[in-house]
């Protein structure tokens, strides 16, 4: 392990960041289950991943002994001392004024002074936005940043696309069209998918339906499909989210995040009714170890820990947010994510068409005798 005494960041680059190195730029301090389990994952993705290295923010009087406890990163990390520490109760105006001295606002300064090429973190959502859009800023054609959450489903590639899902609460049209072109960009380097489909979360799919702004945001994504590369299918409702009717879905923050959530305590209700069932009694008991295999994949399909992290897009430079309740398996998955986006390229071809976009939205606005 390398020390850095300086404090917000070192200017000096990370030690093994020579060309091929992947450098995650990790804050250490924000989670529910403490540094230890951040730690753990840090050290979990470099045994995964030979090529990536980790530049971890956060106390060192607390993170040197847990990091001294594990060998797989030797050589493989530098410390950065921030004495301070975001809370969940923390707001992000707060965060924002005072917070120079924090574990998250020193992982996002690495990655805009370029010693970092991808930012993770478990902390606040809302101050990590905060200071990330207040460092990094937003990308031109972007009036608000989205999350991208990936969610499994029964398309051909095993998981769907589904922002905002808690940027912000509110989307205007030209936002959801934003949010279509990023999450295309960000499915099509995720996958391969050359020209993947996008859907518009609605209450219904027939085209009537829906408020003022999503009926405006209907004609936008349909307007540009050429500009975006994808193919886009209408109306979709919250039973297609895990479908393979679509790659990628849009939506506002507000109605996404609830999505998300509901989603995420369906899986764990599931999780519970089906352990229970299958330990009530000795036949029970005995099916579950004939059907141990079968379990075990479906376990690790649905697993929300493999799919652990949401990309902020729309910002210059690539931050993923891991949930707050991520374990070492959660954490890793975060990093992992944030090491394939740091090498995909993606931002720049997301650049391109959202000016583009942005350009040819303006020129078909009311004022020109069009219809938003």
């Amino acid at each position: 392990m390398t020390s850095e005494t300086e404090h917000p960041h070192a200017g000096e680059p990370v030690p093994g960041s020579a060309s091929g190195r992947i450098i995650i730029s990790v804050d250490a301090m924000g989670g529910d289950r403490g540094p230890s389990a951040v730690v753990s994952g840090c050290a979990q993705s470099v045994r995964d991943n030979p090529r990536v290295d980790i530049l971890l923010h956060g106390d060192k009087a607390v993170l040197e002994p847990l990091v001294a406890r594990e060998s797989a990163l030797a050589g493989r990390l530098t410390l950065v001392h921030a004495e301070g520490v975001v809370t969940m109760h923390d707001k992000p105006s707060h965060v924002m004024r005072h917070g120079k001295d924090t574990s998250m606002w020193s992982a996002i300064t690495a990655l805009k002074d370029g010693t970092g090429m991808a930012a993770v973190s478990c902390g606040n959502t809302g101050a990590l936005m905060a200071v990330s859009m207040l460092q990094l800023r937003r990308m031109e054609g972007v009036n608000r940043p989205a999350i991208a959450c990936l969610w499994p489903s029964r398309g051909r590639h095993g998981f769907n696309t589904m922002l905002d899902v808690g940027a912000d609460v509110k989307a205007e049209a030209e936002d959801l069209l934003a949010y279509a072109i990023m999450g295309v960009t960000y499915f099509r380097n995720g996958f391969g998918e050359p020209r993947p489909r996008v859907g518009l979360l609605n209450v219904g799919t027939e085209e009537h339906k829906g408020r003022a702004e999503i009926k405006a945001a209907h004609d936008l994504i349909s307007r540009h499909e050429e500009t975006g590369r994808y193919e886009y299918v209408g109306f979709v409702e919250g039973s297609d989210i895990p479908s393979d009717r679509v790659d990628v879905i849009v939506t506002d923050g507000f109605t996404g995040n609830v999505a998300l959530k509901t989603g995420e305590g369906t899986a764990k209700l599931i999780s519970d009714f089906t352990r229970q069932s299958l330990t009530s009694g000795p036949l029970a008991m005995l099916g579950a170890i004939l059907a141990r295999g079968a379990l075990k994949r479906l376990s690790g399909r649905i697993d929300p820990r493999r799919v652990n992290g949401g990309v902020f897009l729309g910002l210059n430079g690539t931050v993923v947010k891991s949930h707050g309740s991520a374990d070492s398996t959660g954490v890793a998955a975060a990093i992992g994510l944030a090491a394939k986006l740091a090498q995909s390229g993606y931002r720049g071809r997301m650049a391109e068409r959202l000016v583009i976009a942005s350009k040819t939205a303006q020129d078909a606005g009311p004022g020109n005798g069009e219809s938003a």
